[in-house]
């Protein structure tokens, strides 16, 4: 099914790989998960929100970047989001580069993964422009910079996700759950979702 105007986010995309479930109770139902009540969800959008302000100009010679433009709101034809930079680059690509409130472990997260594809999708629709590479900043490790590549096969995966969630959303469709049952234990829909 290919949404018509529904408008997906990352956050959608990332919550539906959480759990499916979580689109039908927040988005069908419309019951609030209370995001609010989490430290990591509230000091990580205090990051966001001050980022600009504490080191403007972090941008390393290595990333070779010619431009930015900063926390950009960018729609296309399914998909929205806020790229917190789209950086431009010497060789006439572009990248988006996100703020993460973590350490960085050597390892890039799925839902790191899947956002930065998102955000690559929506720059190459907005600026026209190719998108090779995603860059994120750890902030908690002391603002350590980390690259990999944006693939075909993963702007594809952005693109099956958003049809699911559209049938989800247009269907009133009742999803599977999540096939692991630890992320049930912290799920804010426990008590209400059916087993």
């Amino acid at each position: 099914m290919e949404p018509e105007s529904l408008s997906i986010t990352p956050s959608h995309i990332i919550e539906y790989l959480y759990c499916p479930r979580y689109i039908y109770f927040m988005y069908v139902l419309s019951i609030p998960q209370h995001e609010e009540l989490y430290f990591k969800a509230m000091k990580g959008r205090e990051i966001h929100h001050r980022k600009t302000v504490v080191n403007p100009e972090y941008l390393r010679k290595r990333i070779k970047v010619i431009s930015k433009e900063v926390e950009v709101y960018l729609t296309g034809k399914n998909l929205r989001g806020i790229v917190d930079e789209v950086l431009f680059l010497s060789d006439g690509t572009a990248s988006p580069l996100d703020y993460k409130y973590a350490r960085y472990n050597e390892k890039i997260y799925k839902t790191y993964y899947t956002q930065a594809h998102c955000y690559a999708k929506l720059i190459m629709e907005n600026y026209n422009v190719e998108v090779k590479k995603a860059f994120l900043v750890f902030i908690r490790s002391k603002n350590k910079v980390v690259e990999f590549d944006i693939t075909e096969k993963g702007i594809g995966m952005i693109e099956l996700y958003i049809n699911e969630i559209a049938e989800i959303i247009e269907e009133n469709r009742f999803p599977r759950r999540t096939s692991s049952k630890s992320k049930c234990l912290t799920c804010t829909y426990r008590n209400i979702c059916v087993k």
